[in-house]
């Protein structure tokens, strides 16, 4: 047994999502037709992402064509271990966001809304911890997460004023200039107001959380006559334009009292936070064919790239991204085709997300989906799911062999702590067997540990991380790993012979592949017994016609008592 360094690197995630990425789910969810159209649909299983969070990789084959649909099932979010909430992108790709996420939680999510090219300005509401970033676009849906987790869907107004000495005027929030309009500008904007002339500029080096439905009182720190002016953090800028700029330096000169309302119909200000997007896609458990929102006709029933956001009956919460754009892969889907395939998963309400080429999902900062247009796209906005307890990777190998033959003879276990926490990692397998590897107290970030498995009983073993963070937050993880000698010492012996050991009785079969593993002739296939086996391949495929020279491999698979091992040898053929 032997500890890693704490400042390891996280060496098996790339692993884990390669293996995610060739997941096939187990049974029809798609839609393939309003008209119930046979399916044929591809079989495997669901990987755990986090606890708790599992992905799965549907493909189905359809009249239409492929189609790939991604879905993420997570727990409720309870604001605690599991936090539901937008995040503003501004240009950075999903993963470059849930990278910058990286150090505090474990997080997979989706694009989020519609956005502007210029600028990437989401289209409609973006509410964070309370606080207003955006305006809702009222003909569209709007999605808000309660404080409890629950999602709801409305289409909400705003009214914006603001009022200095004088009377109350209207007023937008964080949008590009409009002729004669005034705006505030947050730092959810960004770093500074536009660039314009001809404006008055009043600035607030402290101003409120933007909550909606509540007067926001500041005071004027600053009035310039141009931008762009820097936003203070923790402060903004009203910027007006127009008539509106003559009654902001009459009514709102340095040190007045400024009074702003951000109304929200319905009253939204209990939202923990919100995102814009629609159309609404399952209301009450059935699909919604038509929402009557004001998108393109285009834009719903064109087959593509999109995803959703739903919620199940018992609370936990569904991310759907349907892939397209590429014939040969996935044809996409319709907006109601994406309706029907959420309600089949089991949503009693739903709302889509953008679509088309930034549609996408990421997991821990890596992508889960194959871009429509080739490259992950920037984004305006994100929705993400962050968990904020221990999480383990994948075990570096599913079958541990400690029998000296080089391969697979050591176990590694990569794991996340969001913060200083005391940590406890035991193994656990056949009999009872129990084996401590760390109990600790450990900083935050990424850690490793390792395990040679000498002398430990052959069979299931559990790999269990629990935690408790400076905070007093308790959180447990998983993963499991098999440990089987069954098989050792794979040798290819020019030009084409190749023995194994074997340990116990096993069903073994042995296949000549290409170095992609795609076979091409049996080599042996049945019941052998304990010893030292050998077999010769004669250059033959399954035609028995000799194959072209190059590079292969042999595979060797046993099935024992113990379950499943395998090994794998290269050669090359002459």
């Amino acid at each position: 047994m032997r500890r890693e360094p704490h400042a390891a690197r996280l060496p098996s995630l790339g692993v884990v999502l390669r293996k995610l990425l060739t997941i096939v789910a187990l049974g029809a969810l798609l839609a393939s037709s309003a008209s119930g159209a046979p399916r044929q649909v591809l079989q495997s299983t669901t990987q755990e992402l986090m606890p708790g969070v599992t992905y799965t990789r549907q493909v189905e084959f359809t009249p239409r064509g492929p189609v790939v649909l991604d879905v993420v099932t997570a727990p409720k979010p309870d604001g605690s271990l599991y936090t539901l909430a937008p995040v503003l992108a501004r240009g950075q790709r999903l993963t470059a966001v849930e990278q910058g996420l990286a150090a505090s939680a474990t997080t997979v999510g989706v694009n989020g809304d519609f956005f502007a090219t210029a600028g990437h300005q989401p289209s409609g509401i973006v509410m964070r911890a309370g606080a207003l970033d955006e305006a809702p676009v009222t003909s569209r849906s709007s999605l808000g997460i309660g404080p409890d987790g629950t999602l709801s869907s409305a289409r909400v107004s705003y009214k914006g004023t603001w009022q200095g000495s004088g009377q109350r005027r209207s007023l937008d929030l964080n949008l590009a200039p409009v002729k004669g309009h005034a705006t505030l500008y947050t730092p959810s904007w960004g770093a500074s107001t536009p660039v314009e002339s001809g404006v008055a500029e009043a600035v607030f080096s402290a101003f409120p959380a933007a909550q909606p439905n509540q007067p926001l009182q500041a005071t004027v720190t600053q009035l310039v006559t141009a931008g762009p002016t820097p936003i203070p953090p923790g402060g903004a800028v009203l910027v007006a334009r127009g008539l509106q700029a003559q009654a902001l330096q009459a009514d709102a000169p340095v040190g007045q009292r400024v009074e702003i309302r951000l109304t929200l119909t319905p009253n939204w200000s209990g939202m923990a936070s919100a995102l814009g997007g629609g159309p609404l896609l399952v209301a009450k458990g059935k699909p919604v064919f038509d929402a009557k929102e004001s998108f393109d006709a285009k834009v719903v029933n064109q087959r593509g790239a999109r995803s959703a956001v739903g919620q199940l009956a018992d609370g936990r919460i569904l991310f759907v991204t349907a892939e397209g754009g590429r014939a040969a892969y996935s044809v996409g889907m319709t907006s109601y085709e994406l309706a029907v395939a959420l309600a089949r998963l089991g949503a009693v309400t739903a709302v889509g997300l953008g679509s088309g080429s930034p549609a996408g999902m990421v997991f821990d900062g890596t992508l889960l989906t194959r871009p429509s247009g080739g490259t992950e796209q920037a984004l305006g906005d994100a929705l993400v799911l962050s968990y904020a307890g221990v999480w383990a990777a994948l075990p570096t190998v599913a079958v541990l062999s400690p029998n000296g033959d080089g391969v697979d003879d050591t176990q590694s276990f990569a794991y996340k702590l969001p913060r200083p926490s005391r940590l406890t990692a035991v193994l656990t397998g056949p009999a009872g067997a129990r084996v401590v590897l760390a109990d600790d107290q450990e900083p935050a970030g990424v850690h490793a540990l390792s395990w040679d498995g000498v002398g430990a009983a052959e069979g299931s073993w559990t790999f269990t991380l629990t935690a408790t963070d400076d905070a007093g937050k308790p959180s447990s993880a998983q993963r499991t790993f098999s440990l089987d000698d069954t098989l050792a010492a794979l040798t290819v012996t020019p030009p084409a012979s190749a023995s194994f050991q074997l340990s116990r009785a096993a069903t073994v079969t042995v296949t000549a592949e290409r170095r992609n593993g795609t076979a091409v002739a049996t080599l042996l296939n049945g019941p052998l017994q304990p010893a030292t086996q050998t077999v010769t391949w004669d250059g033959r495929g399954a035609d028995g016609k000799k194959v072209p020279a190059g590079p292969y491999q042999i595979h060797v698979v046993a099935q024992s008592a113990i379950g499943r091992s395998e090994l794998t040898a290269s050669m090359t053929l002459p």
